[in-house]
């Protein structure tokens, strides 16, 4: 049972990440695009990733010794924290979220539900997803090799992203900054 739910959720991410990047573009028409090439060092640095990832799963060095059940377990339960933050906070911005960086003619801040308390659940939730991905790999080094790039390609990303606020909403942005943090209540 364990193992089907771990695969459903790991066919399902990659095809929900696809999804979004289909239908959830910001239209140049509508809105002032502003990405700098984000989405697409973001794309890059997952696809290779995942590939050095998976080359690295069978270096017996990296292995972690703890039993595969416990492995894929502890790796479930991220991923489906990080999709559930991941989507709860595409669900609440709503049409304004977008997968490349944008701001719409009338763009305004959302500091309700999961976005009072952080700025950027949607990267937590990524993040979190790809952490539970590496642990699921039972491999040290193919979790590093998922986790540290992409972490700090989402730094890039997040930091765009902010001056792209900064400048479009103001004091309103500074604000919000100074009461949240980026990515987890109270930390960080």
């Amino acid at each position: 049972m364990l193992r089907t739910i771990l695969i459903i959720v790991v066919i399902l991410f990659p095809v929900s990440e696809i999804a979004l990047a289909v239908f959830k573009r910001a239209n140049a028409r509508a809105a002032s695009v502003r990405d700098r090439g984000t989405i697409g060092l973001l794309w890059v640095v997952i696809a290779v990733s995942i590939c050095v990832a998976i080359a690295l799963q069978w270096v017996t060095a990296g292995a972690m010794r703890v039993p595969r059940v416990r492995v894929e377990f502890a790796g479930l339960c991220l991923m489906l924290v990080g999709l559930t933050v991941r989507w709860t906070a595409i669900i609440t911005l709503g049409r304004f979220f977008t997968v490349n960086v944008a701001v719409q003619t009338d763009h305004v801040l959302v500091d309700t539900g999961i976005y009072r308390h952080i700025r950027h659940p949607a990267y937590s939730g990524l993040l979190a997803t790809f952490l539970g991905l590496g642990v699921i790999s039972a491999n040290w080094l193919s979790l590093a090799a998922l986790v540290i790039p992409v972490t700090v390609a989402v730094l890039r990303r997040v930091a765009v992203e902010e001056r792209v606020l900064r400048h479009a909403l103001g004091v309103t942005y500074d604000a919000y900054r100074a009461r949240t943090k980026r990515f987890v209540p109270g930390v960080y």
